[in-house]
């Protein structure tokens, strides 16, 4: 509508502006921005609570990007209007998404913590051993998400931007998680041991490398 007002070259003295659903669609995009920085700050602070990491939170929130750009592939795909309720969907995306990502780095740092392991050692171990309930609980929010996108009937319009979003967010989120979050793990974790102190470095060093008198 603004490219159409700009070419018809309207006069000065007319003022132009949106009016009903798209006023109002408007006026939720433009706190939307605040809010969804609001609830991944929460995020973060939840998750380095968690894990008494100021590091990991955000190699779980680097998850969501895909989601994000999952969802509008399938709305650009299926010729369907970025509305209010497909951006309700890339809102769920934002908790449904993360516990991918948190199943594998939860796994990791027991791994890493309590077994010794090095990082790359107890992601790799984390992703062989959490890739069947990653799964699983990818399909079954993906398949509740099908009828929203498939089912006709009154409001058929109304549920599809969701089902659209849902549905496209977690294949795109399953299909590159498994590749990403490795990755920003391990590159986060060398980040880590670079930030700390010498001494802390060679104690830790020190300690991996003992081996106990009961595994000779």
């Amino acid at each position: 509508m603004k490219r159409v007002e700009q070419r018809i070259q309207i006069p000065t003295a007319i003022n132009a502006s949106f009016q009903g659903t798209a006023a109002a669609f408007q006026t939720s995009l433009a706190n939307e921005p605040l809010l969804i920085l609001a609830a991944l700050i929460t995020v973060y602070i939840v998750l380095g609570v968690l894990y008494e990491s100021y590091i990991h939170p955000i190699t779980i929130i680097s998850s969501l990007p895909s989601a994000g750009v999952g969802a509008l592939l399938a709305l650009m795909i299926t010729h369907t209007e970025f509305s209010v309720i497909a951006l309700i969907g890339i809102i769920l995306l934002i908790g449904i998404v993360q516990k991918n990502a948190i199943m594998m780095i939860d796994f990791a740092l027991q791994a890493e913590r309590g077994e010794g392991k090095s990082a790359e050692e107890a992601i790799f171990q984390a992703c062989q051993l959490r890739f069947r309930p990653i799964l699983m609980t990818t399909m079954a929010a993906m398949l509740g998400g099908l009828p929203l996108w498939l089912g006709g009937g009154v409001g058929a319009e109304l549920r599809k931007p969701l089902g659209i979003t849902i549905v496209g967010g977690l294949i795109m989120s399953q299909a590159l998680t498994l590749y990403t979050v490795p990755v920003i793990y391990l590159y986060f974790d060398k980040l880590a041991q670079r930030l700390k102190p010498r001494e802390i470095r060679e104690q830790g060093t020190g300690n991996r490398d003992q081996v106990p008198e009961s595994g000779l």
